[in-house]
């Protein structure tokens, strides 16, 4: 255990390091105006435009409310898409009659661009929220999906033998077996469904949009404010990052044997 701890420290320093030097790179090309300034501020004039957002907010919304707005549509998507993409991928991973039915349309679907069929489904849901949160659903729908059906198919028979000689059958096989063995695939994947959707937030907030940290990149980019687009990047990747340390120890708590 001890010299686990230490070789994570020593990855967390060199993580550190790295990011180090990249901040070095970017002050030193910015301050020597290596770049033109309009597309590489530099990091104190990203940092003052931060804080001038933090205490005054953007556009008559405060960036707590910017940040709530697309958490709110990610959360309610990927709540969506957790119990219908894992229930639905498990049944297509155990019964291939299932999974013939399904298979087509999400195979379909899964390459396309989302910006493809946005305009359908606000034409559909309308340019309220309900759009936004639809794209969210179908463009991480499909990864978790496709993770489930393959961590489902792929479980031991003699596990799930030995559950059935000891008298679970039905329901309580997906229950209490597969669905705890499918667990840390799903959870896995999940961390790649956060990425796609977040990936995503951009486009789903570009059409009829008041808010939001998608839309704030959309809308400084409107009057070249690359200082306020570097700064809801790094504001949206640093959520993602909380996010993703939030699953790995979900993960870590719920299947510590696959660390």
């Amino acid at each position: 255990m001890e010299k686990h701890a230490k070789h994570e420290l020593r990855y967390f320093f060199i993580s550190m390091a790295s990011v180090l030097v990249v901040l070095g790179l970017w002050w030193i090309a910015s301050e020597n105006k290596w770049v033109n300034p309009l597309f590489l501020p530099t990091p104190e004039d990203v940092w003052s435009a931060f804080m001038d957002i933090a205490r005054e907010g953007y556009k008559d919304s405060t960036l707590l409310e910017h940040i709530g707005a697309s958490l709110r549509r990610i959360g309610i998507a990927l709540a969506f898409v957790f119990v219908t993409a894992v229930p639905l991928g498990i049944l297509c991973g155990r019964i291939r009659w299932i999974r013939a039915v399904f298979d087509p349309f999400i195979e379909f679907y899964r390459p396309l661009p989302p910006l493809a069929y946005y305009s359908l489904l606000v034409l559909f849901f309308g340019i309220q929220d309900t759009s936004k949160i639809v794209l969210l659903f179908l463009s991480g729908f499909a990864p978790l999906f496709i993770a489930t059906v393959y961590s489902s198919s792929r479980i031991p028979v003699d596990r799930l033998h030995g559950a059935k000689s000891l008298g679970a059958k039905g329901w309580r096989i997906y229950v209490y077996v597969i669905f705890p063995s499918c667990l840390p695939d799903v959870l896995t994947a999940l961390r790649t469904t956060v990425g796609i959707t977040y990936a995503t937030l951009v486009a789903a907030e570009m059409i009829a949009a008041i808010s939001g940290i998608g839309w704030m990149v959309l809308d400084a980019s409107k009057y070249l404010r690359s200082d306020i687009i570097y700064a809801a990047i790094l504001i949206m990747g640093l959520i993602a990052i909380l996010i993703d340390l939030c699953l790995r120890a979900l993960i870590r708590r719920v299947s510590p044997w696959t660390e």
